[in-house]
């Protein structure tokens, strides 16, 4: 389950056992892509959108296996956020990480809070 804030800048789960600090909230540009490493060698491709909200998702793109997803092209469809992969061009929702012209895929997604202007990426081993 994902809880934005008032404030519209955090994006909270309870699913995540760590928070592991990706970057200070200052240094995102809406729209473009920041990539985060994990502990465990997984990548993620975090946003800050044109609304102030904060989204991420895997950094690995589906299709080609490639580590880009964070300098894909941010859009909207219908009112979802989405992100469009550079190499390949698929759509994928930045809420819930489907891909919206083949539901079989998807990419992981992950919380994102800010504590005292840093942004941090939840992460548990299990997902």
């Amino acid at each position: 389950m994902t809880i934005i804030d008032q404030d519209r800048r955090t994006a909270t789960s309870d699913e995540s056992a760590y928070w592991v600090p990706a970057c200070a909230f200052a240094a995102l540009v809406p729209g473009r892509g920041v990539a985060v490493l994990l502990p465990d060698g997984r990548q993620v491709a975090l946003f800050l959108l044109d609304d102030d909200t904060l989204q991420a998702v895997g950094n690995l793109d589906p299709y080609t296996g490639a580590a880009v997803m964070s300098r894909g092209l941010t859009g909207d469809r219908a009112g979802e956020p989405t992100i469009a992969s550079p190499l390949l061009k698929q759509v994928f929702s930045l809420r819930d990480g489907r891909a919206l012209d083949d539901e079989r895929i998807t990419l992981p997604t992950y919380a994102v809070r800010v504590e005292e202007g840093l942004v941090q990426v939840g992460w548990s081993e299990q997902a």
